[in-house]
């Protein structure tokens, strides 16, 4: 259960490297932050002081954390979880944009897809400098322009159907070890209906 429920959008910010054009994007729609460990260091450094930190700590820097309430950092030990999902356990709002989740290390933007996919029923955006990154609900227009890229990667044994692809998706079985849908586009604007809560 949430120990704190928003009842606006609100950003959150994890490690991986981020443009501070690309934060202030975000707040303009999200106004609120909070921050996974050691995404609070280039927060902070952008002149956002996110409303709560959350994680292990291990990667949040001694100088900035002395710079926040302590009843603003929220200490969560355990291994068992990665920070993005320690704090997702723990915060709610209708809507997320998640910034700094995108890039960096691999097996961090790998984790990042598991917890979306584990908290696909939750509505939680990675934004990032080159590319946006969600779990399909089960119907979603995507308003995109002719040769807009749109890659669909399966995250379990999923099908989709589709409108407005170059190569379209019907009759297609998706899986991680089989087909997979790199680097399609739109011919016109998209519809995207697949099967299960499991497409990225």
């Amino acid at each position: 259960m949430a120990i704190v429920s928003e009842n606006e959008p609100i950003t959150i910010v994890g490690g991986a490297h981020f443009s501070q054009r690309l934060l202030l994007e975000s707040l303009k729609r999200a106004p609120v932050v909070y921050a996974a460990d050691g995404g609070a260091n280039l927060c902070m450094q952008y002149g956002c002081q996110p409303k709560q930190v959350i994680g292990d700590l291990d990667s949040l820097s001694p100088s900035l954390r002395s710079e926040l309430d302590p009843s603003r950092v929220i200490h969560v030990p355990e291994q068992d979880t990665t920070d993005f999902e320690k704090l997702l356990i723990r915060v709610d709002a209708p809507f997320m944009l998640a910034v700094g989740f995108m890039g960096g290390r691999i097996d961090h933007q790998m984790a990042v897809q598991t917890v979306l996919t584990a908290y696909a029923h939750r509505k939680i955006i990675c934004v990032g400098d080159e590319d946006v990154m969600f779990v399909s609900p089960p119907e979603i227009d995507l308003p995109l322009d002719a040769g807009t890229r749109i890659s669909l990667y399966p995250m379990a044994p999923v099908q989709a159907r589709s409108t407005g692809l170059y190569w379209p998706t019907d009759g297609l079985s998706f899986a991680p070890d089989g087909q997979i849908g790199t680097s399609n586009k739109a011919a016109r604007p998209v519809t995207l209906l697949p099967s299960a809560p499991c497409m990225l």
